[in-house]
């Protein structure tokens, strides 16, 4: 009896830590028309999307990680290495990116589980770079515990204009929610 206490307990504590929702609907703001994806805790990675149809959010993210290593449609185009910067990434960030659609839409990856939701923002455009900054957000309930597992999540933003040959430059940053 002790023991079925025990689980219901634990079961409670691990439902508080993944019952976030999925806030990031993309948005934008009046400064360079950024966009930003989330994904909750416990959700699949990918951002959600409303019925309706709106030509400006990004597309569910269309490559998938298997054994660590991306599983990638037919119609995805990886960014070149040499255009991916993400020297100031530490290494529990992947070092890829890819585009899809009419080439607006990019995906990339960050960091996420336990308590931690992550989200890309574009933080800029221009003719030549596209600065996207991936944000790390812990949410951690009071009277909670939360694992510490990391995984890897999928992010897709929307572009104003397709990627092209332009630089992408990744960055990171850490938030509490």
């Amino acid at each position: 009896m002790r023991n079925a206490v025990a689980a219901v307990a634990l079961a409670v504590v691990l439902a508080g830590c993944s019952s976030g929702t999925q806030s990031g609907a993309p948005g934008s703001s009046s400064q360079g028309g950024s966009s930003t994806a989330t994904t909750a805790p416990g959700s699949s990675g990918t951002p959600g999307s409303s019925s309706g149809a709106n030509p400006t959010a990004p597309a569910q993210p269309p490559v998938s990680i298997s054994e660590e290593k991306p599983v990638i449609p037919p119609n995805v185009t990886p960014v070149a290495k040499e255009k991916v910067d993400t020297t100031s990434l530490s290494d529990t960030y992947r070092d890829e990116a890819y585009v899809f659609g009419d080439g607006r839409d990019v995906e990339v990856f960050g960091v996420g589980g336990g308590c931690k939701e992550a989200r890309a923002e574009i933080t800029g455009q221009s003719a030549d770079v596209v600065q996207i900054t991936l944000v790390t957000i812990t949410k951690q309930p009071p009277g909670t515990m939360c694992t510490q597992e990391v995984r890897q999540v999928p992010l897709t933003v929307r572009l104003d204009a397709p990627l092209g040959d332009r630089r992408l430059v990744l960055e990171s940053r850490e938030e509490t929610g």
